[in-house]
């Protein structure tokens, strides 16, 4: 696998003929496209600092990220000062708009970020399936810059794909694509579309990255931070059915770098212990850096269902 070539594959953006583009669509659409476009003539640190205020500042109130941040922080962290709590309202978008663009700019991204340091407990497990050529499936959530481990298996000279979820707007995913693209390959969309290449990918011995910390209908009712969190099965079973290690991974910001950590791979048991096992490491990855984790998604809306 090589590294990233440092030019962002173009987006196939579908046609205006295929559907009607709705006026949030087109005010997403344009805010991505500003948000890549102009910082991209700044210098790196500037480039994230730009980026950082004006999703901080601009976007997420705007489109109402900082109600959702009150409303998850309200319901599982219920006794966060409030001083704390608005910092969180800054923090966590301005994280997201350095996480754009930083895999909008792949070049500089793998310069900035390589060698990136990779410690942790599951290490050697990792390495050791490496060379036995065992199926991997490493899980993660939307905290820190989750591409950094990517970038950093890509720069040892490792192939690792990445499922991911397409965004309902195809012009956002458009975007979203070539971001990962950018990043590594291959990339494989959920769904029927990119099941197979992606079995067939991970029987071979390869590894593959998902993330996992997003509601999932009809998922398992699992705990999160306390709270039932409706939870995706698919690694864990996809684990058990190919005999791959399930392994915790984070990319962590660590000032203007990053650290990548591999924990001890999860135990195989039953899919619903497994991925409680998962629900546990991320709750406690986030609680030591509260402004890393994603606290934009609507990951509780089961809240009232009962736990498996």
């Amino acid at each position: 696998m090589t590294k990233g070539t440092g030019a962002v594959p173009d987006a196939t953006v579908p046609s205006a003929s295929q559907e009607p583009r709705s006026l949030r669509s087109r005010f997403i659409d344009l805010l991505i496209r500003v948000m890549v476009g102009v910082p991209k003539i700044l210098p790196w640190r500037m480039r994230l600092a730009v980026s950082d205020f004006l999703m901080a500042w601009i976007i997420a109130p705007i489109v109402g990220y900082r109600r959702r941040i009150r409303d998850n922080l309200a319901l599982v962290c219920p006794d966060l000062p409030e001083k704390e709590v608005a910092r969180l309202c800054r923090r966590v978008p301005g994280n997201v708009g350095r996480f754009v663009a930083e895999v909008m700019s792949p070049k500089d991204f793998f310069k900035r970020a390589t060698p990136v340091p990779v410690t942790g407990a599951g290490v050697d497990a990792f390495n050791e399936a490496l060379e036995a050529k065992r199926p991997l499936i490493f899980i993660s959530g939307h905290f820190g810059n989750f591409d950094a481990a990517r970038v950093a298996f890509v720069d040892q000279g490792r192939k690792i794909g990445a499922l991911y979820r397409p965004n309902e707007d195809p012009y956002v995913d458009a975007h979203y694509t070539a971001m990962l693209s950018g990043i590594a390959e291959p990339i494989f969309p959920r769904g029927r579309r990119g099941l197979g290449a992606m079995i067939k990918f991970l029987r071979a011995g390869n590894a593959l990255a998902i993330l996992v910390d997003q509601h999932v209908k009809d998922g398992a009712i699992l705990r999160f931070f306390g709270k039932p969190a409706a939870t995706t099965l698919s690694p864990a079973e996809l684990a058990l059915k190919y005999d791959a290690l399930l392994i915790p991974c984070y990319g962590i910001r660590r000032g203007q770098g990053y650290e990548v950590v591999i924990e001890s791979p999860i135990p195989h048991s039953t899919p619903e212990v497994m991925m409680q096992a998962f629900n546990d490491s991320l709750e406690a990855r986030v609680r030591a850096d509260m402004d890393q984790w994603l606290w934009i998604h609507r990951r509780w809306k089961s809240a009232d269902d009962k736990v498996a």
